[in-house]
């Protein structure tokens, strides 16, 4: 059970850990896919393998919270796992050339996933939110990904869409369960491998991916950068994403998760057209990034002032006499 806390954005006990539905009901589909079109044994497991590993820490942080270090260096050996599945990244699509990286690119690769498994853990954070971006994103990529003859891709993200649809039901707001650890981390490295043998396989470019992800992306990153220059201990639980903000602020959670299925929509209509004019991909990748950026800039100062005004106004009320507070 999620037992609330000061740093929940729910009031009411639940159950967490739903997500051990979908990661089952994936990793089985995934296993009768690669067995039935006999894929390459590292392919199948280095998404698998890495991915059973990644939702078992996960899930035994649900149950009782796994030693931080402990937990990073799991998901870092899952990550070297998954890249070394590929054959490692030595080389990435940037527009309309090829950056040479070498080792760099592995190690980079590595970096991504790992950031991708904590990443969507830190966005977790209301109801519906990353059931739904999982949902929205799978569905744009396998899409794109079936245009470009790209089978495997292309079925490996339905498979992820069609498992997450099954939950969303339930944790659509206002969630009867959440997804915990166990869902959350499995999904970040699944975006993140899905992305890489993307990559490689000559399908959906790498840059198209995080231009689908950017919501999660560029939220997750610049609170994180903030919370680190501020001095705050950045690696604790906390209600300062831009997403959290909105919900203090008097927003439901309902218009929270919709507002952001929107601009994923949105996404996958410049993701459409840089993936069609690739020369045009990295342009529209900044560009979306920079927009991005300062809405989370603009939104953090305006919600953050109404959480604040909300706080005082609160302790206020709180201090007065008997007499005011009836009045």
């Amino acid at each position: 059970m999620d037992i609330p806390n000061s740093r929940s954005s729910h009031s009411i006990p639940k159950p967490r850990g739903g997500g051990l539905s979908f990661v089952i009901v994936f990793l089985l589909f995934a296993g009768i896919y690669f067995y039935i079109t006999d894929a390459p044994i590292s392919m199948s497991l280095g998404l698998i393998g890495p991915g059973m590993v990644i939702a078992a820490v996960g899930w035994l942080d649900d149950k009782k919270n796994v030693f931080a270090l402990l937990r990073a260096a799991i998901h870092l050996l899952a990550a070297i796992w998954a890249v070394q599945s590929l054959g490692g990244v030595q080389e990435i699509g940037i527009g309309a050339f090829t950056v040479e990286l070498g080792f760099l690119g592995s190690a980079l690769a590595v970096f991504g996933i790992v950031w991708s498994i904590n990443m969507y853990n830190f966005m977790d954070g209301i109801d519906g939110l990353a059931a739904s971006e999982a949902v929205v994103v799978s569905i744009i990529g396998g899409i794109l990904a079936l245009t470009l003859g790209n089978m495997p891709v292309a079925l490996l993200a339905f498979g992820v869409s069609l498992s997450v649809a099954g939950f969303l039901i339930w944790n659509w707001p206002p969630a009867k369960i959440f997804m915990g650890d166990v869902g959350s981390g499995f999904l970040g490295f699944v975006f993140a491998y899905l992305a890489l043998l993307s990559e490689k396989t000559s399908g959906v470019p790498l840059i198209v991916w995080i231009m689908l992800l950017s919501v999660f992306v560029v939220d997750a990153t610049l609170t994180l950068l903030r919370r680190v220059f501020s001095g705050e201990r950045w690696y604790e639980a906390h209600r300062t994403h831009v997403y959290q903000l909105a919900v203090q602020a008097r927003c439901s959670h309902r218009q929270v998760t919709v507002a952001i299925v929107t601009v994923n929509l949105i996404l996958g209509v410049l993701g459409a057209v840089a993936n069609i004019y690739t020369q045009l991909g990295f342009a529209i990748l900044i560009v979306v990034y920079v927009l991005l950026a300062a809405a989370h800039v603009h939104y953090y100062r305006k919600w953050s002032s109404i959480t604040v005004a909300k706080s005082f106004a609160g302790n206020n009320r709180e201090s007065m006499p008997n007499e005011h507070m009836s009045s």
